[in-house]
């Protein structure tokens, strides 16, 4: 077995970067249980959903950009959405290889469901954390994302 030259200082535990991941991980897996038990979904698909109710019709692309999620991942999702009546494609009169997605009614009807559902389990999770620990949590993480 090869010796790495690694700093010795070094701890994945306490490195931010990994925390970061470890604790969304483990909120988006807590979350995940609603709509893999209600609707047998995965976690791109509601991801996927989400998007599309909240901004309306986009390209898969914009999906992409927007969540940092691989595109063969949003291709199946996508079509798995679509067969199961959730999802609708139309062709863009701009760009014949772009498609626009959007939700079918069903498909609102269904996120907005699971956006009920989303708020609830975010209001529990800022009351297990307390209103000022959230808020700075918030406004931290916000500057993360900025930079």
């Amino acid at each position: 077995m090869a010796e790495y030259d690694t700093d010795p200082e070094f701890d994945l535990e306490q490195f931010l970067p990994y925390l970061l991941n470890q604790a969304a991980e483990a909120t988006s897996r807590s979350f995940q249980a609603v709509y893999v038990d209600l609707y047998g979904m995965t976690r791109t698909q509601w991801r996927v959903m989400a998007n599309l109710g909240k901004f309306g019709a986009m390209t898969a692309k914009d999906i992409c950009d927007i969540s940092h999620i691989e595109k063969s991942k949003v291709s199946r999702a996508v079509s798995t959405l679509e067969s199961a009546g959730l999802l609708l494609r139309t062709p863009s009169n701009d760009d014949r290889r772009a498609e626009f997605l959007s939700l079918t009614e069903q498909g609102m009807t269904v996120f907005r469901d699971l956006g009920h559902r989303a708020n609830e389990y975010d209001r529990k999770l800022r009351a297990d954390l307390g209103e000022q620990i959230s808020a700075e949590l918030i406004h931290l993480l916000g500057m993360l994302m900025k930079r």
